[in-house]
């Protein structure tokens, strides 16, 4: 009896894919991934573990033209990855990653990204997902401060309001 009416007051709420699904506009970067057919699996589709390959080229290419990140200076390792598997990647797909640097704390920052497939002017989220980066100092290997000319980038770039 109780675990029934315990049961009924739990207001039902929209699955965990109907809010996965959602697209969002908050991401000010996108960058276009070209398939290679190495990246096919026997079923015809994107292997699951080349979306996070996907995720590298668009970071690269986020720090490259939008951080200007001196590689020469500081390094950077990824703590943690995830991703939410929404569609597949199919032959002839176009597809793209928009990236976002969602967080940023005193040696780390949270990047964000979302695969889509374009179809016309269209977009359909294939994937969503997330890295933990640190920075990393090449002479201690150890965490380090983000360099300030590149947090101010990701910062004013991202409009994100600095943390104190």
């Amino acid at each position: 009896m109780i675990f029934k009416t315990l049961w009924q007051i739990i207001s039902k709420s929209k699955d965990k894919l109907t809010d996965i699904r959602e697209f969002s506009d908050k991401f000010n970067y996108k960058t276009n991934i070209h398939l290679r057919f190495i990246d096919f699996d026997m079923m015809g589709h994107v292997n699951n573990s080349v979306y996070f390959t996907y995720l590298e080229i668009a970071r690269t290419k986020y720090w490259e033209e939008i951080v200007k990140w001196d590689w020469e200076k500081t390094g950077i390792v990824i703590a943690h990855a995830e991703l939410d598997y929404i569609l597949p990647i199919v032959m002839n797909d176009k597809i793209a990653v928009h990236v976002k640097t969602s967080r940023i704390g005193n040696t780390s920052f949270d990047l964000e990204y979302q695969i889509v497939k374009i179809k016309g002017t269209e977009e359909l989220i294939c994937s969503k997902g997330k890295t933990i980066c640190i920075a990393v100092d090449y002479t201690t290997s150890k965490p380090t401060a983000i360099p300030d000319a590149e947090k101010q980038k990701m910062l004013g770039f991202e409009a994100i309001p600095p943390t104190h």
